[in-house]
């Protein structure tokens, strides 16, 4: 099963709330890099982030879900 990087982030707080998201919607989402980011000051930026993957399969899908669901700064009209 190939993974798929659909988010990266630079602390896990980020990361994992993407990752709790996407496992919401019946994704099968995966953190990577977290640890290593954790053990090293600015360690997660010089390796690219810490990764939120998916198995090839979903990647489309989890992008759109991601970018459909991104909250707005504008306020919410009722």
């Amino acid at each position: 099963m190939a993974l798929v990087t659909v988010f990266s982030a630079f602390n896990p707080m980020d990361a994992q709330l993407v990752r709790s998201r996407l496992e919401a919607a019946q994704f099968h989402a995966f953190v990577t890099h977290e640890l290593s980011a954790l053990s090293m000051d600015g360690y997660a930026m010089a390796a690219g982030g810490i990764l939120v993957q998916v198995p090839e399969t979903e990647a489309t899908d989890a992008r759109e879900f991601l970018a459909a669901d991104t909250p707005s700064d504008e306020p919410q009209q009722d």
